[in-house]
């Protein structure tokens, strides 16, 4: 477990999970063991959407990549690098071919084994900023590997008005509901505000997108992503794919309570 800590402000870590971010002893964030999702936040990675409908293929350019819904990434465990009380770093390494256990085998997936075709090097850098939680992924790996990003973390809510506002557009809880599992696309954003007993702004730089998803009343998982995957069939989900043609490939996200 991490603990960072700067001027009134507090992060705690598990095992690379941003479990707790607090401001004068308030929780932003959505807790384990409350209704609706099980974690707090995780990353999306080398893909994001299901892929179910398409026997759990995805189309890359070289040898097989056999993805679960959201790919991998989530399946490795994380290594803490550094820790200086104000900030941590954390990071997980893939061997391309390497195959992985499908935790979700057998209750929640067809498919007991994942594999993908490159190698790559994923950082999760943490940083409490004066006024802020800034979170920075770094990945690396193989030249012109294919990849998607998105980023799961998950907001504890207190107002049934809750609603996140994107320039003069408001989504409201009910819609974000309404979408359902595919949750709801908002295109071409860096930037929202989630306006519930307290308001947060949300800044992303690199990513391009955000989508909105939530099960329950009491929770939103605001996510910054790359590609849309529900946009298309399955089987063309290749076609969001970004690729690492830079040594270096890094998004990132600040929360800022207003």
């Amino acid at each position: 477990m991490v603990t960072l800590k700067n001027n009134n402000q507090t992060v705690v870590i598990d095992s690379g999970e941003i479990i707790s971010y607090q401001l004068n002893d308030y929780e932003y964030l959505h807790q384990k063991g409350s209704p609706g999702w099980g974690h707090t936040d995780t990353e999306m990675f080398p893909i994001i959407g299901p892929t179910e409908n398409a026997g759990y293929r995805v189309q890359v350019p070289k040898g097989n990549a056999i993805q679960d819904q959201h790919g991998l990434l989530r399946e490795l465990k994380y290594s803490l690098d550094s820790d200086d009380g104000h900030s941590a770093s954390f990071s997980k390494e893939y061997i391309a071919g390497t195959v992985i256990q499908n935790s979700k085998y057998p209750d929640r997936s067809k498919v007991g084994r994942l594999i993908w075709p490159f190698s790559f090097r994923f950082e999760k850098r943490v940083v409490l900023l004066k006024d802020s939680l800034e979170i920075t992924f770094v990945i690396s790996g193989d030249k012109d590997m294919p990849y998607m990003l998105g980023y799961h973390p998950a907001f504890k809510l207190r107002s049934a008005s809750a609603q996140v506002v994107s320039d003069d557009i408001s989504y409201s809880l009910d819609e974000v509901m309404a979408a359902g599992n595919i949750a709801l696309h908002l295109p071409q954003k860096e930037s929202l505000i989630l306006k519930d007993e307290r308001e947060l702004q949300i800044v992303s730089n690199g990513f391009g997108h955000f989508m909105l998803w939530s099960p329950v009343s009491n929770m939103i998982c605001i996510e910054p992503i790359t590609f849309y995957p529900y946009g298309v069939e399955q089987r063309f989900l290749h076609e969001g794919f970004k690729h690492l043609n830079q040594p270096e490939a890094e998004f990132r996200l600040r929360i800022i309570p207003k």
